[in-house]
């Protein structure tokens, strides 16, 4: 390791150019009997590395760049802003007012819009959230027992104050309730997965501020949110497939729109509103968990 950093600080100070030094190593012999591996010598390994991020940063670049093409290009094809004859300004806009209430059963336009006929950049919305969740937690517990985490004295003690911990115990239940409320009555009120989401995850944050993260951990386990965001955005997927499916099919789907006004109706509203809060949920208690104490 001296050597190593040595020769690195020679390199930082100008004296030694160690592509140079790389490029004119000798090849050792492999050992008797044995052919020649790549593992015999370090400066080959280092130079297949940066060969290999070449390609990498290579490919990257490319992909880019068919990509911002193919974007421009679409772009380029758009009809002009504000044009009377886009499909946007007479045709979209029409069926959802005139037929979004027969269509999908939702009594709330926005619901039936984003969960029904724009239900895949929904899933799109979710999929960031999922993918942010395992970005977090790939960072957060790298480094994991090098790092000790924050003990309960390192946070203030809400839990001893009186009016604090008799006043959470009535308020978190009435958040909880609120939120399902929200939750289950997207496609007839103003609300859905994603208010009704955060604020299932706002009662579960103020839990674990007062109670301590121990209890919170015991209460709300590790594996138990992972594998809940994971089913409900697996349930979202498949569900909104096969609905698209028979819809392009002309097949008849299994939830109907049913009555509008009632609860049970909407089709696949309601589940779907379900699925997409639980994933808001858990993303957003795990963020604080991660940021908070270094683990879940």
């Amino acid at each position: 390791m001296a050597n190593s950093d040595s020769a690195f600080r020679r390199w930082l100070r100008g004296e030694v150019d160690l592509s140079a030094e790389l490029r004119t190593a000798e090849m050792p012999a492999p050992p008797e009997g044995e052919r020649y591996e790549p593992r015999h010598h370090p400066a080959l390994i280092r130079m297949i590395a940066r060969q290999s991020h070449r390609l990498y940063v290579a490919l990257v670049a490319v992909l880019c760049v068919v990509l911002f093409t193919v974007l421009l290009l679409a772009a380029a094809n758009l009809p002009a802003y504000g044009d009377a004859e886009a499909p946007t300004n007479n045709q979209v806009s029409e069926r959802y007012v005139n037929q979004g209430v027969e269509e999908t059963g939702a009594l709330n336009a926005v619901a039936g819009m984003m969960l029904d006929y724009r239900a895949f950049n929904t899933l799109g919305e979710s999929f960031v959230l999922f993918a942010a969740l395992c970005v977090v937690t790939v960072l957060m517990t790298r480094g994991r027992r090098k790092h000790p985490l924050p003990s309960e004295t390192d946070y203030a003690d809400y839990y001893a104050d009186p009016i604090v911990h008799t006043m959470c115990k009535v308020i978190i239940p009435v958040i909880l309730v609120f939120g399902v409320y929200v939750l289950v009555n997207g496609h007839l009120s103003p609300g859905g997965g994603f208010s009704g989401g955060a604020i299932l995850s706002s009662a579960l944050i103020i839990y674990a501020m007062v109670w301590g993260d121990e209890r919170a951990h015991g209460a709300i386990r590790e594996s138990t949110v992972r594998r809940t965001a994971a089913l409900a955005l697996g349930f979202y997927a498949v569900s909104k497939t096969c609905s698209f499916y028979m819809a392009a099919n002309g097949l008849t789907g299994v939830a109907s729109p049913g009555v509008p006004g009632r609860i049970f109706s909407a089709g696949l509203i309601l589940p779907l509103n379900v699925a997409v809060g639980l994933v808001v949920c858990c993303t957003m208690y795990s963020f604080y968990m991660f940021f908070r104490r270094g683990a879940l």
